[in-house]
């Protein structure tokens, strides 16, 4: 039967939540027409109000719930700018950013590139029950920025001055260089990007979808663990497609043909990024509960339902 989550799943579970999270970065959702989005709405608000037209199945509400939830903001009720929406998620980052043997010119550029969408990213989805102000999303873009293009130069440098690690150690080392820069500036990322969220806090819901009251402290546990899925996401990203280029580089077809190994190396980082992307996302529900007696006082003195929920964001 036709339910808020996605199909055949239960989001209170991770598998359930994985199902649901690989229809929202569907990047077939990409290419809905306009007249398509509205159609997919024009369903789900008759399916509310029970005036649904005779032989729609369960089948097609649960693809106009799939469009409409990739494409549409949760709080604000408008289209989520195409390269910043979860399907939209670029690899080609990725791969510039694994790319052995890069100049410092390089790591600055690739650096620069995938915090300056991350920043988009995380602006687009956060939770949008408050506004935020243009300078806060110049200070979370500024502060991302520069942490990784910091660490990853700094790691950089460190490694050039060496002399300790033999060739095949410091090209090692290069590779995984990446993720610290990363992970790093992901968490600064976020915390800046949504830093009003913590002095305004973000609206709490009853169990009817009634706005409670704005909580700093679900504001708290929404960054914090939207962080923690931004630290999650690079890891495999960082970590498998070296150890498999590794393995790979040693084979005797890509020592007979080595302009093979930057296409093999893209397939690489497709495949984990593919798999990586809705694992990390999926570690916690969008919808977060949080019980009100954790809450501020006057929140939970204004409701008799036990545990709330707040959005998240992604």
């Amino acid at each position: 039967m036709f339910s808020s989550c996605s199909i055949s799943a239960n989001c209170s579970t991770f598998l359930g939540r994985l199902r649901h999270f690989i229809d929202i970065i569907d990047p077939s959702t990409l290419f809905v027409t306009e007249s398509r989005l509205k159609e997919c709405i024009k369903l789900l608000d008759d399916f509310k109000q029970g005036n649904l037209p005779p032989g729609i199945t369960d089948h097609q509400l649960w693809e106009a719930q799939k469009v409409k939830q990739a494409i549409i903001h949760p709080d604000t009720g408008e289209k989520i700018f195409m390269p910043f929406r979860m399907s939209g998620k670029s690899i080609e980052r990725v791969v510039g950013l694994l790319l052995p043997n890069q100049t410092l010119a390089s790591t600055v550029f690739w650096q620069w590139l995938n915090q300056s969408h991350n920043a988009c990213v995380n602006y687009a989805n956060r939770n949008a029950t408050k506004p935020t102000p243009t300078s806060k999303f110049i200070q979370g873009y500024v502060g991302a920025v520069t942490s990784a293009v910091s660490i990853a130069v700094g790691l950089n440098v460190l490694l050039e001055k060496s002399s300790k690690c033999n060739p095949a150690t410091r090209l090692l080392i290069q590779r995984f260089i990446p993720f610290p820069a990363v992970a790093s500036a992901n968490i600064c990322n976020v915390a800046l990007m949504r830093h009003n969220e913590l002095s305004e806090g973000i609206d709490v819901l009853d169990s009817n979808g009634n706005v409670v009251g704005s909580s700093r402290i679900a504001a708290k546990h929404a960054l914090i663990e939207t962080a923690l899925t931004r630290v999650a996401l690079p890891l495999p990203i960082f970590v498998l497609p070296p150890i498999i280029m590794a393995f790979l580089e040693k084979l005797p077809l890509t020592q007979a043909h080595r302009r093979m190994l930057l296409p093999v190396h893209s397939l690489v980082c497709l495949a984990v990024f593919g798999l990586s992307l809705p694992l990390a996302i999926s570690l916690f529900p969008q919808m977060s509960e949080i019980e009100a007696s954790h809450l501020e006082p006057e929140i939970a003195m204004a409701t008799d339902c036990k545990v709330l929920t707040y959005n998240k964001g992604l």
